[in-house]
């Protein structure tokens, strides 16, 4: 097969996430059985198994807005999932007695204890030995989650907190519907390891961005959020899937692409440039390793970690990628806009030609020398390139920004409008 085939192939995919949950139901009971299993999964926190942080929080939230009764009976067994939790035994001896007192004592004195005398008998025989077993509060639990079964959970599953876990349920599952063979990838960054390197803004802002390019109007050229959610280790995003590969994978594989190959795949990332500047988001970071495949061979802008809201105040930091960084987000200080990503593109469409950015053709790994040429050198263009396309990356190269095709009035259109793309390329299909 020709590296052009290998890239490219079929017409694409829809996504239609809202139809998908209305089998969300089905797929649940096809999963775990039958309603009674389901409701098992649901509260899995019951016998310390596997538990789902996400399905615990809002049955919790709904206890503490609707059963304010069964808030202690709640705390308590939070108390008994942290003292399980712990490694030396002179933690749980502390733990143990605290919760005797704060839980059991205290409740035994004021004769309001709902719990049974076996229950007390068997921590009370531990205890009097000074032995702290994992499973010392384990009678309680099973007690805990009996009181909490009846009336609260049959109300649970009728309100709106049972209908988003089962949304939220459907996507950690991955569940695929064979009638619309819809599946999704999940991101999980580690909260440890964003800690440490001191990665909390850039979290965050990945998450606020994916939701601006998420809302309103689908893009079939961005990788775009479906849900989010976090456990007590992980931040989890849930994205498009492309297992396509990444442009950049490509080019290392199977050599540089020809134009009319890098025509289609220009087109589609324009498309999702446009659909983010619509938004008033600079996306900063455009480059093939960037712009990911799916399996029909469609591209998507991915990763948006660098992304910038600039709809109240213009940026002025300088990030990105060397070599892909437009002149005026390498001066310190210049605010700049959407104006950065046509400057990106042009840099990535010679890559893809040449396998090279435009400002390492002495392959030199300098990054004060790149910017150097980025700020200062007049890209030479091979002859081998058409007119067309020379003109499209001249106009995408320009430093001056008033210059630079899409910066215009017009923005995204006048790219679009550009004759490298009316030799077959119809933006309005």
């Amino acid at each position: 097969m020709a590296s052009s085939e290998k890239r490219r192939k079929g017409e694409g995919s829809i996504k239609n996430a809202d139809w998908l949950l209305r089998y969300v139901l089905y797929a649940l009971l096809t999963r775990f059985g039958s309603p009674s299993d389901l409701r098992k999964t649901l509260l899995l926190k019951e016998k310390g198994e596997n538990s789902s942080c996400g399905s615990y929080l809002l049955f919790k939230d709904f206890c503490e807005n609707v059963f304010e009764e069964s808030v202690p009976q709640l705390s308590f067994f939070e108390e008994i999932k942290r003292y399980e939790k712990l490694e030396t035994v002179e933690d749980r001896r502390t733990a143990a007695r605290d919760i005797y007192d704060n839980f059991i004592m205290k409740e035994l004195l004021s004769h309001t204890h709902d719990y049974s005398k076996e229950s007390v008998s068997y921590v009370q025989k531990f205890l009097m030995k000074n032995e702290v077993p994992v499973n010392l509060f384990q009678p309680y639990i099973e007690e805990i989650f009996s009181l909490l079964r009846g009336d609260i959970f049959s109300k649970f599953i009728e309100s709106e907190k049972y209908t988003r876990f089962c949304q939220w349920k459907n996507l950690e599952l991955n569940i695929q519907v064979s009638s619309l063979i819809l599946m999704y990838a999940m991101k999980c960054l580690d909260k440890k390891r964003i800690k440490m390197k001191q990665g909390e803004t850039l979290a965050l802002n990945e998450r606020i961005m994916l939701s601006l390019v998420s809302t309103g109007e689908d893009c079939p050229f961005i990788v775009c959020m479906t849900y989010a959610f976090q456990t007590p280790d992980k931040l989890c995003f849930i994205l498009d899937l492309m297992n396509g590969g990444d442009l950049h994978y490509h080019l290392s594989q199977h050599g540089v692409f020809t134009e009319q190959e890098m025509r289609f795949y220009a087109a589609e990332v324009i498309l999702g440039l446009e659909h983010m500047h619509k938004r008033f988001v600079v996306y900063r970071d455009l480059k093939p390793a960037n712009i990911l495949l799916d399996e029909h061979g469609h591209v998507r802008i991915s990763d948006l970690g660098l992304a910038c809201d600039f709809s109240k105040k213009k940026p002025h930091a300088s990030v990105g990628t060397h070599g892909y960084m437009a002149p005026e987000v390498l001066s310190k200080g210049t605010a700049y806009d959407s104006s950065a990503d046509w400057f990106s593109l042009g840099c990535m469409l010679y890559k893809l030609l040449k396998g090279h950015s435009p400002f390492r053709q002495h392959k030199t790994k300098d990054k004060h020398e790149i910017d150097r040429m980025t700020l200062t050198m007049n890209v030479e263009l091979p002859d081998s390139f058409s007119i067309e396309l020379k003109n499209l990356l001249e106009g995408l190269l320009q430093r001056d920004v008033d210059k630079r095709l899409g910066c215009k009035a017009q923005g995204a259109d006048e790219v679009k409008e550009h004759p490298f793309f009316f030799l077959g390329i119809d933006f309005g299909i």
